[in-house]
């Protein structure tokens, strides 16, 4: 049996020789939204219900469906879509119909007996109309509308065809036209002929804006069919109903079977009509795409386009243009389905010989921006259209790009994405790494000056392209009871608490895309990562990072797990669940990180999560040890177990985890040293008797500095420096082994109150007092690459500089001096205690064996005398690619990228 109607994506593809999924639908006209976000939510938490029968009243579900239109549940009938309702109603009322109509137990009334033997259909209109009075034994006439009134409703021609006891089946919206008649007109006719039953299909009404239901005005004699799979984009699921007087209800109830609508559809029905916001924003989405469709189809000439008030469009091909059959098969090569009209009535004008008619009607959805666009470019190639027309329609080209989203944080996503960097770099790609929001105290000052997350530093070495501060537009460098500092391409615009964040990130969104837009508009590839997880339900109504970011850059989406952790594969499948059924689409496949072990033993876990989710597997990466590659957060490096013993040829070194810890990474190249014990200190029993302390740079120093005071560090700190230990500090680190600190302005502190200057301006928090220095934290921020001299070893060392405020006093030893001559390094006399605004000092390999010789001789040990270890990533990250590229299916990823 032929099927008539649009939206048959399976024979589609068949005949595009594709997936089901390749296929562009434009003979189906849904919700370009998508269902409402909670429907999978919906369907899970009733799963339970399915062991039992649905209620064959829907009682619930007429209730939900009453409220809306303010009508009795006793006016509402659910049906299994609204086709199975609108078959129902010619059975009911026509002459084939049982008469246990009249036999009945309701009461009786004008309409209670009431037959027809005669359908009346203004055409074109939805080809089932005629199908369903036809099966029910109805005579049939129709009533053409025509082309120059955009096919609207004649009701004057319609009203001089009813005699009595006729039925009048009318979209409004029409199908296929869109158009629109007046509520008054139809209104009339029905007081004028009360022995006429009206039949008014708003399947596509809850797509216009401000229309009110024709079912509200009360009318004995009309019938309100509505579709609820088509606005809330749920066409599997099937769900109707009609809205009508009493009698006219229950009449149509007894012409239906019993249990018609299932369990699921009727609890989702009953949820999505209370989603207003998403009923707006559909109507607002719809309007817009279509009205620039319409403009980009005229644009193409010779096509009329009809107006429309709901989500699709149809359209008549003129001139030398082919007809619509044509065309149809041209688009299906493109993979592309759009809705031939050659089986309405009323849409077969005659050739100018009078003969054959010529089909060049066709109707078409309305569908997102990107699909509709790929449309007009399809349509512009199948029709010939000079390139001058083409031009004028084309898309913004899109970049290809992969994106790595993980379970949660930590889950590997940084250092894949480093991998993935390198590996489309070895195969000649131009690549080039984004993250569109960090939350790091791990940052990096570009050669222009500006502030960058550090992990998207490594990204573009891994690219070897100099770092941008494009590649990661929005940083976030929490500084505790004051929020976060947010900065945005490179220079700090403030703080913020999460509240006022929230209210920004609109703003924010706006710079993301246009940096994104911007970098991926100079590479051959795009490698982008996300934030902590794409399934945190709480963030995803204002994510600009995960889905969202992947969404405008149209990036397949690859979700890592760490099954070092445990509990992978239920991390694979939950997040899936609170996915949007827009994000799923998204999600190309699932890694799983960091495995110790065979991998065939993870074959049926990984089947599972396939069939479960639809989602392959695309890759297991085994555990590696010593990267190389510094971390991205700190969440690794409070992770860290670094109490081990030192061994006879080493010095110790510790290093004072502060709760508000930045820029960690300083102390990655120590790390890899042999003859280094690198401890890392959370309380004053730990310290010990190391041979150095270092206190890290902090985003917090008042906290900070208040840390070390409550807790004891601080006073035992002061007593090794008195043994002789080494004490270094670093930015932050350096600012507290002075006297004092003061934050008038509230930078870290909160103001005044919390740390500043007293009413008398002396400084209200003492530092640990081991260097005669003070410091006071600044509005501006002091952000740069700087080369220095380090006078005790006569080295020249680089590194950058990231701090508020300035340090003086009356008569500090400087310990480093740059170009300019100014000082950025103190130390005491001796050498023994001194600090530094340089980050990254400890990548300097010459500098680092000079610190680590200098604790050496110190302890009684000889010095090594030569570098021992280059800090150099590169060999870290061709090794991290070339294990990566043997576990990931690199092939197969660049297909779903787009790469050639």
């Amino acid at each position: 049996m032929q099927f008539e109607h649009g939206g048959h994506v399976r024979n589609l593809a068949r005949l595009a020789g594709c997936e089901v999924e390749e296929v562009i639908d434009f003979s189906a006209s849904i919700n370009p939204l998508g269902p409402p976000d909670g429907l999978r939510g919906i369907i899970s938490r009733h799963v339970s219900a399915l062991v039992h029968y649905p209620d064959p009243h829907c009682q619930a579900l007429r209730e939900a469906i009453a409220s809306v239109f303010s009508l009795p549940a006793t006016q509402v009938v659910c049906g299994n879509g609204s086709t199975e309702i609108l078959y129902a109603i010619p059975f009911a009322f026509s002459n084939r119909s049982s008469d246990a109509f009249s036999r009945s137990a309701f009461p009786q009334s004008s309409l209670e007996n009431f037959r027809v033997t005669r359908a009346v259909i203004p055409v074109p209109s939805y080809i089932d109309y005629t199908t369903s009075v036809t099966r029910a034994g109805l005579e049939v006439t129709t009533v053409a509308s025509h082309a120059e009134s955009g096919f609207a409703v004649d009701w004057q021609r319609v009203a001089q065809e009813l005699t009595g006891a006729d039925m009048v089946i009318v979209g409004q919206p029409g199908n296929p036209s869109g158009a629109m008649f007046n509520t008054e007109d139809l209104l009339a006719v029905s007081d004028r002929y009360p022995r006429t039953l009206f039949v008014v299909d708003e399947a596509f009404a809850d797509f216009v804006a401000g229309y009110t239901s024709l079912a509200v005005h009360g009318r004995p004699n009309i019938v309100v069919l509505r579709s609820m799979t088509k606005f809330y984009g749920i066409p599997g699921l099937r769900l109707g109903y009609a809205l009508g007087p009493e009698p006219i209800v229950r009449r149509i109830s007894e012409a239906l079977p019993p249990w018609s609508v299932g369990s699921l559809a009727q609890v989702v029905g009953a949820a999505v009509l209370t989603d207003r916001v998403y009923a707006d924003r559909t109507r607002a989405e719809v309007s817009r795409l279509r009205e620039r469709l319409h403009r980009d189809l005229l644009d193409l000439g010779d096509i009329t386009v009809f107006p429309s008030a709901a989500n699709y469009l149809l359209a008549r091909l003129d001139g030398p243009n082919p007809d619509a059959a044509l065309l149809a098969r041209k688009l299906l090569a493109h993979r592309i389905a759009i809705r031939m009209c050659d089986n309405y009535e009323g849409l077969n004008d005659e050739n100018t010989d009078g003969e054959a008619p010529n089909n060049r009607y066709f109707r078409i959805a309305v569908r997102t921006e990107e699909d509709n666009e790929r449309l007009i470019r399809a349509m512009a190639r199948s029709l010939d259209r000079p390139p001058q027309k083409r031009e004028r329609i084309r898309a913004r080209p899109r970049t290809p790009a992969i994106m790595f989203q993980g379970t949660s944080s930590n889950a590997g996503k940084s250092v894949l994405a480093a991998a993935f960097c390198r590996i489309l770099l070895q195969d000649g790609y131009r690549v080039a790494p984004f993250k569109a929001q960090n939350m790091s105290l791990n940052s990096y000052v570009t050669r222009a000056g500006g502030e960058m997350g550090r992990a998207q530093v490594v990204q573009a070495q891994a690219c070897r392209c100099a770092p941008d501060v494009r590649m990661n537009p929005v940083l976030l460098k929490p500084n505790s009871e004051t929020g976060s500092q947010v900065i945005v391409r490179g220079k700090p615009i403030g703080n913020m608490d999460v509240n006022e964040y929230i209210q920004y990130k609109p703003q924010a969104f706006e710079a993301v895309k246009d940096a994104y837009d911007s970098l991926s508009s100079e590479v051959d590839a795009m490698v982008i990562e996300g934030a902590g997880s794409p399934g945190e339900v709480n963030l995803k109504r204002h994510d600009i990072v995960n889905m969202g970011m992947a969404a405008h850059a149209r990036a397949p989406v690859l979700i890592v797990g760490d099954i070092d952790r445990g509990g992978v594969f239920a991390s694979f499948v939950g997040t899936m669940e609170v996915l949007w059924e827009r994000e799923r689409a998204l999600v190309a496949g699932f890694i799983v990180n960091r495995f110790r072990g065979q991998q065939a033993l993870l074959a049926e876990a990984m089947e599972y999560v396939r069939h479960h989710s639809g989602v392959p597997v695309l890759g297991v990466i085994p555990y590696l040890r010593d990267l190389g590659l510094p971390e991205e957060d700190s969440v690794s490096f409070k992770a860290m177990d670094k109490d081990a013993s030192r061994g006879a040829n080493q010095v110790e070194i510790a290093i004072v985890d502060l709760p508000h810890i930045s820029n960690f990474t300083d102390f990655d190249p120590l790390e890899l040293e042999m003859d280094v014990c690198l401890r890392i200190i959370r309380g004053a029993r730990q310290l010990g008797s190391p041979d150095a302390v270092i206190i890290p740079g902090s985003k917090n120093v008042p906290g900070d500095l208040a840390y070390l005071q409550n807790t004891g560090l601080a006073e035992e700190i002061v007593a090794l420096a008195r043994k002789g230990v080494t004490v270094m500090g670093i930015c932050g680190g350096m600012q507290m082994l002075g006297n004092g600190i003061a934050d008038p302005h509230g930078i870290e502190s909160g103001g005044a109150d919390s740390g500043g200057i007293d009413p008398n301006g002396n400084v209200s928090q003492m530092g640990l007092g081991l260097l005669p220095m003070d410091t006071v934290l600044a509005r501006d921020k002091t952000l740069k690459l700087v080369s220095a001299h380090h006078r005790q070893s006569g080295l020249t060392v680089k590194g950058y500089e990231i701090h508020h405020g300035y340090t003086s006093g009356s008569h500090p030893c400087p310990a480093m001096i740059t170009e300019d001559g100014s000082a950025i390094g103190f130390a005491s006399e001796d050498g023994i205690i001194s600090g530094t605004y340089l980050h990254g000092l400890y990548d300097n390999d010459a500098f680092r064996r000079w610190f680590i010789d200098d604790l050496r001789v110190r302890r009684g040990l000889a010095p090594a005398g030569t570098v021992q270890t280059t800090y150099d990533l590169e060999p870290a990250l061709d090794r991290l690619a070339h294990v990566v590229r043997a576990n990931l299916d690199v092939e197969g990823i660049y297909r779903k990228m787009g790469l050639q």
